[in-house]
Formats: C-alpha cells, sequence, structure tokens
C-alpha cells in the first residue's frame, strides 16, 4: 500500500512540478495535495515533517512569484488584465500550434493587449517584455521552490523505506 501511495505521490508531484511552468495545470498545489495523501497514507513523523516542509517551501514560491510579479507589473502599470489575456491566448495557441503554442500566444496575447492599452507598437513591445520577465521571474522561484519540495519528499521517501 505504502508504494502504490508513493507511486501516485509521484505522479502528483510531477504534475506539479510541470504546472509551474506551464498555467493550465495549479502547479504548487497540486505538490502540496500529493505531499498531503503521502502524509496521510504514511503517517508517523518522516510523512507530516516531509508534508510540513514541503507545504513551507510551495508557500514561499506562491507568494514571492504573487508578490515579485505583480510589484514588476504595478511598477510599470501593466494591468493584470494584459496577463489573463496572454494566459487565454496561450491556451488556445497550444491547441494551435503543438508544443510551442503556449508561449506564442501568451506572448501575442500579451502584446496585443498591451498595444490596445497603450496605442503605440515600441511602448507596448517594452511593457510585454517587462511582463514576460515577471511572469517568467515567477515561474522561475515558483518551479525552485516546488523542486526543495519535491527533494524533500525525495528524502522522506528513503527514510521510510
Amino acid at each position: 500500500m505504502d508504494i502504490a501511495i508513493t507511486v501516485i505521490t509521484g505522479a502528483l508531484v510531477l504534475v506539479g512540478a510541470l504546472g509551474t511552468i506551464f498555467p493550465i495545470l495549479p502547479g504548487s498545489i497540486l505538490v502540496i495535495i500529493g505531499l498531503l495523501v503521502w502524509a496521510i497514507a504514511i503517517g508517523g513523523p518522516v510523512g507530516w515533517t516531509v508534508f510540513a516542509l514541503g507545504l513551507v517551501s510551495c508557500g514561499i514560491g506562491m507568494a514571492s512569484s504573487y508578490f515579485l510579479t505583480g510589484k514588476r507589473l504595478k511598477a510599470r502599470s501593466i494591468p493584470n488584465r494584459s496577463i489573463l489575456i496572454g494566459a487565454v491566448v496561450g491556451v488556445i495557441g497550444a491547441f494551435v500550434i503543438p508544443v510551442i503554442g503556449l508561449f506564442v500566444g501568451f506572448v501575442a496575447g500579451l502584446f496585443g493587449s498591451e498595444w490596445y492599452r497603450l496605442r503605440e507598437p515600441k511602448q507596448a513591445w517594452d511593457a510585454s517584455v517587462v511582463a514576460m520577465k515577471s511572469v517568467g521571474l515567477g515561474m522561475l522561484i515558483e518551479f525552485g521552490c516546488a523542486g526543495l519540495a519535491i527533494a524533500c519528499w525525495v528524502v522522506g521517501i528513503f527514510l521510510h523505506f
């Protein structure tokens, strides 16, 4: 039973780690859910310590991603609407252009929204670059923190088995 739960948890944390890069998936939330499932099934100090460490790590990743990205976007007066439009067009792009459509769609949607808002292509591109860097930095930080949580889980596996 422990092995089956560990495999299920492995699938959840893997999909969660991918979700920090591809915003279609809930990312860190899936990592936390996976670690919670493992902690409930395994129990004991190892299971709950791994869950606590993973929860703190993922929480830090989500919070820092949110605040750092938001701070940089507000400094340039880039509305969240532009990021949302970029994300929606990115999801559509993922179905239209395999593999790279998510990124192409995000950039196209973001630039289009900024061009509409600013009415000047050069300013729209500059704002889009700042937004892409901000979102990319947030994703990188959240991915790193999710990776740290997963590393804690792997150590927990070795300690448990």
